[in-house]
């Protein structure tokens, strides 16, 4: 396992990280079969470690698409809002992990796909976005490397790490200012939740991970330390060199 030396920084997590140029809509509909070879790169890590920036930062400079394991958190709309509240989150079980190597696998298939939209404010799918397949395929979250099902789609596996304290800040800003939540909410899903849970679930993943980065320094350091790194993992770089050509 390759360790990829004190990279970067990370901000708070950046929204719209997942495009593919994708039609959205609660209707939307997928199109049928292309003819792309795609390659997918897992990146996973705790909350605040930097991975959304880092994916968004790589999608921005080379094209292809990003997939947002947030974006397949089990609907919630069954339950009461009172009961939602009371979920946690924070765990491998709270997402559809069976829907999303289900559209893996059929982007890898040349089938575009309709990947959910989900509210972290109700804590329900609230629509559709459509992604075309691409030669490249990220994708993020905290769970990425727990699932054998997934891993085994995964060309390169990623670990993103950062101090715990560098996690709590952005976590923090990003919850106040992405999902409505006040510092104390943050604090108090942080220290019943989302701590025991990354010890527990996505600390232990990182023993899976073909490479780790530290983000702990300015993002434009990590995304070229993750450049020069993945293409030293994958067959001279060429999904990467391609990507959105």
């Amino acid at each position: 396992m390759a360790h990829v030396p004190r990279s970067p920084a990370g901000s708070a997590r950046v929204p719209g990280a997942v495009a593919c140029g994708a039609r959205r809509g609660p209707g939307a509909k997928t199109h049928g079969a292309m003819s792309v070879k795609t390659t997918l790169i897992g990146l996973a890590g705790g909350t605040g470690a930097g991975k959304s920036t880092i994916v968004r930062a790589l999608v921005d400079r080379f094209g292809g698409c990003a997939i947002d394991l947030d974006s397949y958190y089990l609907d919630r709309s069954a339950l009461p809002p009172e009961e939602r509240s009371r979920v946690n989150y924070d765990q491998p079980a709270a997402f559809d992990d069976a829907l999303l190597v289900e559209h893996l696998e059929r982007l890898i298939a040349g089938a575009a796909v309709p990947k959910p939209l989900y509210s972290f404010e109700t804590h329900t799918r609230i629509g559709v976005e459509t992604l075309a397949p691409a030669r490249l395929v990220i994708v993020e979250g905290l769970f990425t490397l727990w699932w054998e099902s997934l891993r085994s789609l995964l060309a390169v596996k990623v670990f993103v790490d950062a101090p715990p304290d560098v996690r709590l800040v952005r976590r923090i800003r990003r919850d106040v200012a992405e999902r409505h939540r006040t510092t104390e909410q943050v604090l108090q899903q942080y220290v019943s939740s989302v701590r025991p849970m990354h010890e527990r679930y996505v600390e232990p993943t990182r023993a899976h991970a073909d490479l780790i980065i530290t983000n702990d320094g300015p993002i434009e350091d990590t995304v070229e330390r993750a450049i020069s790194a993945l293409r030293g993992r994958m067959a001279d770089g060429s999904a990467i060199a391609t990507a959105g050509r």
